[in-house]
């Protein structure tokens, strides 16, 4: 029957059709574009990118059995340096894979003695036993004429080079790079929900995605759009709710009642559980801050928990959510689950960070708040989490970063009893994020290369793990243009702008016009005209509708490599677009250019974000 449709078939026996016809899909097509047509010859790098909490690990296992049905006997998937997540992708390996031979870090006889089956080696993305692997592979000869497949999941944390600037290489990417080394071939398949850090890789790093596939999350999932819609006041959900004028604890006493209301009506639906998540930061002192203010705010509603305050603060509670899952409680049932809750302490408050001893067992059932820094990011997974507080703040905030910290999206929440709390800056900086992330998704989508814009002040990744040299970050608002441009002949570009006349005022266009025409001009290397032509088409894909201006001006006797080329006139013209390209075309006289007329393009990008192009 075949390992893909063997495993395709769980699904469809569950009832889940739609996953697996989303999980088959993906499979299909990137076996038909690329594993199909590999060569055993040599070691290629591609992207497989979702959202995040949508589907990844099943979607992989997919690709991972279509490679075993083509033939592909040895597999290694590595996850971040997790335990919990090591531990939840190799256990969920065992009971979805029953055909391979799954083998965990230390299986070293179960890879060995494995016949007649495809062998999958889950394991830590850690030094230790990264060089492990690397001298089992050396020292068995099993990959000896076999090609290996390199799941690295979450690709974007830990395995770039991040010593790429000090022209070093980093432990973890020189174990990765060896460990690839081993086969005679191999297929690398970076996936991630956050991309960014790997498609801004330079091409010579050998680190940047020959390919990149996106999948779509299937029907129920709540994510991006969901929560981040947009920044204008109209558009923020009803569920979101602003902490700027609270002080801690009275956020931490609005977060605990919320989370105890919505736990008593899961729990009262046969729900397993009923987790409440908070993200104060990164510093363990935070987390123990936090924790003091939850543990506070409970004890302020036990005391309370049978007076009027109480029930007054339920009602308002109670009348706030709407489930959309299941069917809403009885209020008296509901107020006297709360109660017992509190009374009978039936809640679990974990802490998860370098120093908790905490585990996934600790959140798999029951009301809890769980509350950490960096454990709560990576593939790590809470079911039935539909409070969020977020407080997390970052002088410098990478967006790669900051997205994979929204715990919250996934498919078992329910639209009903979501509840966000955070700042109003907070907010819009993830609606930010979100804009820049359906970019990139649309991008993918149609097939181009990608490039990627955010506001001043937001990177998109660590600068650690992108080669500075060869990566231009281009200020919005600012102005570019070629020292040395060459028109593929001036007629062409004369003729595509003879409507407008040098006394014309910048005159609104679209940014089709404005690409076409600069497809008419060629540059020096140290100018990306290509770049600055992708970006425009990449608001073009967000928008095909969006405006941009030009300007054109004859006969301006300018020295082609000066620093600066607009007059203060025109610059003063062509900077009240603020939030638009701007093309300015100047056709230079030959009288300071060696007697030859050439029209030199200038760029303004727009003022509200930062470019990044490779």
């Amino acid at each position: 029957m075949g390992y893909l449709n063997n495993y395709l078939q769980q699904f469809r026996d569950a009832g889940k059709d739609e996953l697996a016809n989303s999980i088959e899909k993906t499979s299909r097509r990137i076996g038909k574009k690329y594993i199909s047509h590999f060569t055993y010859t040599t070691h290629e790098m591609g992207l497989l990118f979702g959202n995040i909490q949508s589907g990844k690990t099943g979607q992989t296992f997919g690709i991972i059995c279509e490679a075993a049905d083509l033939e592909f006997r040895y597999f290694l998937l590595m996850t971040t340096d997790s335990r919990l997540l090591q531990k939840q992708t190799l256990e969920r390996a065992q009971h979805d894979l029953p055909e391979f031979a799954i083998c965990s870090e230390n299986d070293e006889e179960k890879f060995r003695s494995a016949k007649n089956q495809p062998v999958l080696i889950i394991v830590k993305k850690n030094t230790r036993v990264l060089q492990a692997w690397v001298d089992r592979f050396r020292n068995s000869k099993k990959l000896k004429g076999n090609a290996l497949f390199i799941i690295d999941d979450e690709a974007d944390a830990a395995s770039e080079n991040t010593k790429v600037n000090q022209k070093k290489v980093s432990a973890i990417n020189d174990r990765l790079r060896k460990i690839r080394d081993t086969a005679q071939a191999s297929i690398y398949l970076q996936v991630t929900g956050t991309p960014q850090a790997l498609l801004l890789q330079s091409l010579n790093s050998n680190w940047r995605p020959m390919f990149t596939e996106y999948f779509e999350p299937g029907n129920g999932y709540l994510g991006g759009d969901f929560f981040f819609p947009g920044t204008e006041t109209n558009d923020i959900p009803n569920f979101i709710h602003f902490v700027d004028d609270e002080t801690p604890q009275e956020s931490a006493k609005h977060v605990v009642l919320r989370h105890l209301v919505v736990s008593a009506q899961i729990l009262l639906t046969g729900g397993k559980v009923s987790n409440c998540l908070i993200h104060p930061g990164i510093r363990r002192a935070a987390h123990e801050k936090s924790k003091k203010e939850i543990e506070d705010a409970i004890a302020w509603w036990t005391y309370h928990h049978a007076d009027e305050k109480f029930t007054d603060a339920f009602d308002r509670e109670y009348a706030a959510i709407t489930p959309q899952n299941t069917e809403k409680q009885p209020h008296d049932q509901v107020l006297t689950r709360v109660r017992q809750i509190l009374e009978k302490r039936e809640f679990t408050i974990v802490l998860l960070n370098g120093t908790s001893i905490d585990d996934d067992k600790d959140y798999e059932s029951g009301c809890n708040f769980v509350i950490g820094g960096t454990n709560l990011g990576r593939g790590v997974t809470f079911g039935q989490l539909n409070t969020f507080y977020y407080t997390r703040t970052s002088k410098s905030p990478n967006a790669d970063t900051m997205w994979q910290h929204n715990r919250m999206f996934g498919y078992d929440r329910d639209p009903g009893l979501i509840t966000m709390y955070s700042s109003r800056a907070l907010y819009k900086l993830f609606a930010e994020i979100n804009e820049t992330n359906n970019s990139i998704i649309r991008q993918a989508q149609a097939g181009k290369k990608i490039t990627i814009a955010y506001p001043d002040g937001l990177n998109p990744t660590r600068s650690n793990v992108l080669d500075k040299s060869l990566l231009n970050i281009l200020v919005g608002g600012s102005n570019h243009f070629p020292s040395v441009p060459k028109n593929e002949t001036t007629t062409q570009i004369s003729d595509l702008v003879q409507q407008f006349s040098n006394d014309d005022p910048a005159t609104e266009v679209s940014l089709k016009f404005i690409s076409d025409i600069l497809k008419h001009f060629k540059a020096e290397k140290e100018f990306n005209l290509d770049g600055y032509i992708k970006m425009i088409d990449s608001a073009r894909s967000e928008n095909p509708m969006a405006s941009a201006h030009i300007l054109v001006r004859r006969n301006r006797a300018v020295t082609l490599g000066n620093r600066a080329l607009l007059s203060p006139n025109d610059w003063k013209e062509t900077n009240q677009f603020q939030d638009e390209f701007v093309l300015t075309l100047y056709q230079v006289s030959g009288e300071k250019n060696n007697g030859k007329s050439v029209w030199v393009p200038n760029i303004k990008l727009p003022m509200k974000k930062n470019f990044y192009i490779i």
